[in-house]
């Protein structure tokens, strides 16, 4: 049976750790992320002791320390078969501005057995760097008290990243070890990262139309560099694309029998990465979310209905659809974006950083 607590203080977690650590080691890993999410379970209201009305203030270089890749990958994997997107419809707003860039909102992010929410607020400025910088708000569902304050550019790019590490790792035949990335930025890293927990990774082929950042991902992940994005799908049976292209990058003359192909970079309306010929090619097109997909996504781009999606991930991972049925079909993973990964990872990196006592605090409501 999961394991409740409250957390007071760190004291409290150090006297508590080496049980709860026996417990999940017990349970192993059918002790899914929800389960853990129930387990390390924060109650900031009612536990003894603890201090209400205090926000903490988490960095980039503070949530670098608080995520671990396989607790990120355990609780999006059981929000996608929670499907949490359906359970609470979340919001995803886009405006231009009168400015280089463009904002958007996701609200909110809420899961089953979480008592919280977020709100993400980011701005997107392709010329900047980093091109991506906001906030998430991290709130108690018990009364809106701001329990956390966190870099969204960090949360955005993990949860990304992993839950299309999730993806890629559920359509891609078993044989193919070969990873072309096609844009080395942060998502394209932390897919990298999730696949190398998910399945073997023999060799990556690398494009980028940056090479300083191209050889910084090899110094990273290893692997060798190409010249254009077809020359990495002529080499790669698994095809990442992380980029800001607003033009085809593949066209069907690129793409093989048997690959796999994941597009992280369509994410709103004007940006695309492979071509109508490659989507209507796919013997499993699958989303995140059908609805956004047609409105903003890899559907928009190419001007094909919410219907066009075969499946999405959430009902692939349940089994509800069977996803690859062939090792020689081609099949596409097409993302938005989801409310509710921001809450998991939001809400991992908040339970540990009060367990660690990591980051800064404030009283927003405090007086003189």
């Amino acid at each position: 049976m999961p394991l409740s607590v409250a957390h007071e203080g760190t004291a409290w977690a150090l006297r508590h750790m080496p049980l709860l650590a026996a417990t999940i080691r017990r349970h192993g890993r059918a002790f899914t992320g929800r389960r853990i999410a129930m387990c390390l379970h924060v109650e900031p209201k009612t536990a003894p002791g603890i201090m209400t009305g205090m926000t903490r203030i988490l960095t980039r270089g503070d949530l670098l320390t608080l995520l671990d890749p396989d607790a990120c990958l355990e609780i999006l994997r059981d929000g996608f078969v929670q499907d949490g997107s359906a359970a609470f419809a979340g919001q995803r707003i886009r405006t231009d501005l009168p400015f280089p860039g463009t904002a958007t909102a996701l609200i909110p992010g809420l899961l089953p057995g979480i008592d919280a929410y977020t709100v993400k607020v980011n701005a997107k400025f392709p010329a900047a760097r980093p091109a991506l910088r906001g906030i998430i708000c991290l709130h108690s569902g018990q009364d809106g008290e701001v329990l956390a304050l966190l870099d969204s550019a960090t949360i955005t790019a993990w949860r990304t990243g992993l839950a299309a590490a999730l993806g890629t790792d559920a359509l891609a035949p078993r044989q193919s070890a070969v990873v072309g990335v096609i844009g080395a930025g942060a998502q394209a890293d932390l897919v990298v990262t999730g696949l190398r927990r998910l399945r073997p990774v023999s060799d990556l082929v690398i494009h980028d139309v940056s090479p300083e950042r191209a050889s910084a991902f090899r110094a990273r992940h290893g692997g060798r560099l190409a010249g254009w994005a077809a020359v990495v799908a002529a080499e790669a049976g698994i095809v990442v694309l992380a980029t800001w292209s607003r033009t085809p990058l593949l066209d069907l003359p690129d793409i093989r029998p048997g690959q796999h192909l994941t597009t992280l970079g369509v994410d709103e309306p004007g940006k695309q990465e492979l071509s109508r010929s490659v989507l209507q090619a796919a013997a499993v097109l699958a989303v995140d979310d059908r609805a956004l997909a047609s409105a903003m996504g890899m559907l928009a781009a190419t001007g094909l209905p919410a219907v066009a999606a075969h499946a999405t991930l959430g009902e692939i991972l349940r089994g509800d659809h069977r996803g690859r049925a062939d090792p020689a079909q081609i099949t596409v993973y097409g993302p938005v974006g989801l409310p509710w990964q921001d809450l998991a990872l939001s809400w991992l990196a908040y339970r540990e950083a009060e367990r660690r006592d990591l980051g800064i605090t404030i009283d927003f409501l405090g007086t003189p």
